[in-house]
């Protein structure tokens, strides 16, 4: 009853029985409940088609706090949320280097104590500490198992460190998976049945949730999008797959990609480079409108067909200053190189996305994550493209695509949701098992 409620953002006790099978009895009594509580409040009524005025429903946001965390190999963030998953406070910093267990696990307890205090609450107002961490996870010890970015993380017993540290009880699940929770709770999968969640951060991760639950599969990993092999003669991956679509478009084959192209460029006279620049969109339209293409670009770069690019003079000067973030502001900007780079990404991105909606048939692809700040219209684009001309119900209906309202928080925000998913929302094995 409490997710009908939180889901429709205000519904009368007739509606809660009616969605959800219970008798108008049952449905009274426990609301009354609910209201005595403090967590449901009732918030005027609204007429019915032929009847009385129906007393509205919603949930009480100030009833409590959740805090969420998102462990990122590179930052830690964390957030202080209200009961319908709005941020109150959030703060980042860097992740400790070396990345050791017990550092970080201290940071984090810091970081709690900041968010908290800065939002003045109170920890017995706090329902629960949620983690978002890289996988693979062990849900059921709470251990993080070796992930590939974090040296000396195998089997490290993050959830009973946390809750040590804090004093909070802990949730913990893969950051892709509480984004997607995240979504569900206050994004763009609100209210939506069957949706997948594409997180394109450091690495790239997924999370699926289908008939209103969040699929986690046998080992509790599931939607690990970043696997899926898109190209047999890529690079290595740290899976030990080749051509994974992680290894192809996180940010250091972004950076990889950029630098190749810019080292086989040709060093342009000044009078030639503004004849190049002059010449240049078209040239970028017809890389970027070509996926194929794209990606032959930034596998196999031709001197002759390599772009002109405002990032050329600072390669040369300093190529650590082409970095990810500069990359993506410069294909912003419409710089046809970093165009290119960023289109050939998204494009192996889309045959993925194509994949996953042939294989599970989701009403909604959500795209978020640190990683296409910027180029998020190019990723989106790209993907509405593929999903419109390559599935094959598409003469059904075409699936939506939409970009995190929640941006770059949605996994610290999907934290939290994993306190008030727990929470409030039912999970069907435990309904069966009663």
């Amino acid at each position: 009853m409490l997710d009908q409620i939180q889901l429709a953002d205000g519904v009368s006790r007739v509606e809660i029985a009616q969605h959800t099978g219970l008798t108008p009895q049952t449905v009274s009594g426990i609301v009354r409940r609910l209201i005595d509580e403090g967590i449901v409040h009732e918030d005027g009524a609204r007429s019915s088609s032929g009847g009385k005025p129906r007393t509205v429903l919603r949930i009480n946001a100030d009833a409590g706090r959740a805090v969420g965390l998102h462990f990122d190999p590179v930052e830690l963030a964390a957030v202080v949320v209200d009961l319908l998953g709005r941020p109150l406070v959030t703060a980042r910093r860097p992740t400790p280097r070396p990345a050791d267990p017990a550092v970080v696990t201290a940071a984090m307890a810091e970081l709690v104590d900041e968010v908290l205090r800065e939002a003045g609450v109170e920890r017995d107002r706090v329902l629960g500490l949620g983690l978002a961490a890289p996988g693979p996870i062990d849900q059921h010890v709470g251990m993080v198992i070796s992930p590939p970015q974090l040296a000396n993380w195998t089997r490290v017993p993050i959830k009973e460190m946390l809750a040590t540290a804090t004093g909070l009880d802990v949730t913990l699940d893969n950051d892709a998976t509480a984004a997607a929770v995240g979504e569900r709770w206050a994004g763009a999968g609100r209210g939506v049945a069957n949706f997948a969640y594409f997180h394109l951060g450091t690495g790239v991760g997924g999370g699926l949730v289908l008939g209103h639950q969040v699929f986690r599969g046998g080992s509790m990993n599931a939607a690990e999008f970043g696997h899926t092999t898109v190209a047999d003669d890529g690079p290595g991956c740290y899976c030990g797959n080749r051509g994974c679509l992680e290894s192809l478009v996180n940010p250091p084959a972004i950076v990889a990609a950029a630098h190749r192209l810019l080292a086989a460029a040709p060093v342009a006279e000044p009078s030639l480079a503004a004849a190049s620049v002059a010449g240049a969109s078209s040239g970028a339209a017809s890389v970027a409108g070509a996926s194929s293409g794209a990606a032959a670009v930034v596998e196999s770069p031709v001197v002759a067909g390599v772009p002109e690019s405002s990032l050329a003079a600072a390669f040369r000067a300093d190529p650590s200053t082409v970095d990810h973030p500069a990359i993506c502001l410069a294909a912003a900007a419409g710089d046809p190189l970093a165009v290119s780079v960023i289109d050939a990404a998204a494009e192996h991105l889309a045959t993925v996305v194509v994949n996953v909606v042939n294989i599970i048939d989701v009403d909604l692809v959500i795209l978020g994550g640190h990683g296409i700040r910027h180029v998020e219209d190019r990723f989106r684009d790209a993907v509405v493209r593929a999903l419109a001309t390559r599935p094959l119900a598409r003469q059904i209906r075409v699936v939506d695509v939409a970009l995190s309202p929640l941006g770059v928080d949605a996994a610290v925000v999907g934290g939290a949701a994993l306190v008030l998913h727990a929470t409030f929302s039912p999970q069907v094995s435990a309904l069966l098992s009663e």
